[in-house]
């Protein structure tokens, strides 16, 4: 019986020594987690490469009907360049 009690005297404690090291170092590990940044796939990087310059060539269109206006535009230009000589 003598070593029950010593067992337990030593066990109780050193379990709850362990479940609050447990916690700490788990706590720990989630905070790591939570401020590294998220892994980005190469999928992910792929679509984003492609939306950008897909982007890209968007923002350098132009419609018939402004190349047509532009078009109009150099004649008109080039019309007035010939009356000034």
């Amino acid at each position: 019986m003598l070593y029950w009690k010593v067992f337990m005297i030593v066990a109780i404690p050193a379990l709850a020594i362990g479940w609050v090291v447990y916690w700490w170092w788990n706590r720990k590990i989630e905070e790591e987690e939570r401020n590294r940044p998220k892994p980005v796939s190469k999928r992910l990087k792929q679509t984003r490469t492609e939306v950008s310059d897909w982007a890209k060539k968007m923002a350098e269109f132009e419609s018939p009907a402004e190349q047509a206006r532009k078009r109009k535009l150099a004649q008109q230009k080039e019309q007035e360049e010939k009356q000034q000589q």
